[in-house]
């Protein structure tokens, strides 16, 4: 009797698949192997989007999200982290770009996409209000602090803090974010769990045992660990690209949050589709919190330890974009129920963000 796998197959095979492939980057095979390079990248992240599912089904709520919002932001700071220690001069904006394009797309493509897609199967779907409240108070905090305010002190010329102002400005991040976690895990854990729905036959589904829940939990660190290094090794192709098309370098770091985000998109884009919108606002909210809050501390070390200096600050469009971004979302999360209007409000805000990127 053939004995049957406990995880799909290729959720298996592609993390090795992935691995091979990178070790053979050193050939220099040309053009096409660079494509088959993307393409076992975009297979890495479907895996590890797969893998963290059942890890977080069997961890449970709050917990499973906030262990891919925690995984998430790994792969970005260690993908920022390294390109600004191999970058050169011109990467003393990098994390700020990334960072405000990683809040971007999760506040209105990934939030947006969610909202709209359960709208439109559910009409309108309902959340836990205070955790999502908490999110957005924290992340509203961590946002001025980090990507405005550098642009309105005076101890230093430019969008830039002082070594001193950075390195308090990063102790405060620190402080906020462990602060939500742990309300989120610990205190008030009951505001993040998701209300109990009639006919939700995913939110009774019997959870993965503890030997295929560990056995995911090494693939998906294998996923992350590839996705990472592989995002590195193409980022050179992507900014060539970038600057070829005559568009601003900005938009590296936009590919670059988006690469990051790909698993965690997809899997509250699933969860919004079957009907669990509050998993889908944790992994999201908590994802965006992480990035920013955890990031930024991360990047004020690495600047510290090799005298390199970044720039915070984001110019006047993108924080009138921003702010727009925080205050429809709080409008739209107000009541503890939604439907397909908020999701279409927020992805043309994501329009206008892609678009004033591409055309400034």
């Amino acid at each position: 009797m053939k004995q049957k796998l406990p995880l799909p197959l290729w959720t298996i095979v592609t993390p090795v698949i992935a691995w091979l492939a990178y070790f053979g980057i050193s050939l220099d095979l040309g053009i096409l192997y660079t494509f088959f390079l993307a393409a076992v990248l975009i297979g890495g992240v479907l895996a590890a989007v797969h893998h963290a599912e059942v890890v977080a089904h069997r961890v449970g709520e709050p917990f499973g999200t906030l262990l891919l919002a925690l995984a998430i932001t790994i792969i970005e700071v260690a993908l920022i982290v390294s390109l600004m220690l191999t970058g050169g001069p011109d990467v003393a904006e990098l994390a700020r770009d990334t960072v405000l394009a990683a809040v971007m797309i999760i506040l209105t493509g990934i939030v947006g996409l969610s909202l709209l897609v359960g709208g439109a199967k559910f009409k309108e779907q309902v959340f836990s209000l205070p955790g999502v409240s908490a999110a957005l108070v924290t992340l509203t905090a961590i946002m001025v602090l980090t990507l405005i305010l550098p642009n309105y002190t005076t101890s230093k010329a430019g969008p830039q803090y002082t070594q001193v102002q950075l390195i308090f400005v990063a102790v405060v991040c620190l402080v906020l974010y462990g602060s939500f976690v742990m309300v989120q895990a610990v205190r008030h854990r009951d505001y993040f769990l998701p209300p109990e729905a009639d006919g939700n036959e995913d939110a009774h589904a019997e959870p993965p045992t503890k030997k295929v829940a560990l056995m995911s939990a090494f693939l998906l660190v294998l996923c992350l660990g590839i996705v990472v290094l592989l995002a590195k090794a193409l980022a050179p192709d992507i900014e060539n690209t970038v600057v070829n098309m005559g568009a601003p370098k900005s938009l590296v770091g936009v590919i670059i949050a988006a690469v990051v985000l790909l698993p965690e998109g997809l899997a509250a884009y699933r969860a919004a589709k079957k009907n669990r919108l509050q998993t889908s606002l944790n992994l999201a909210l908590g994802s965006a919190l992480a990035s920013i809050g955890l990031t930024i501390p991360a990047v004020a070390i690495v600047a510290m330890v090799t005298g390199m200096s970044i720039t915070l600050g984001i110019d006047m469009k993108a924080t009138v974009l921003l702010l727009l971004a925080q205050f429809t979302i709080m409008l739209s999360l107000a009541t503890g129920r939604t439907n397909i209007l908020q999701g279409i409000v927020l992805l043309v805000i994501f329009a206008v963000y892609l678009f004033t990127i591409i055309a400034p």
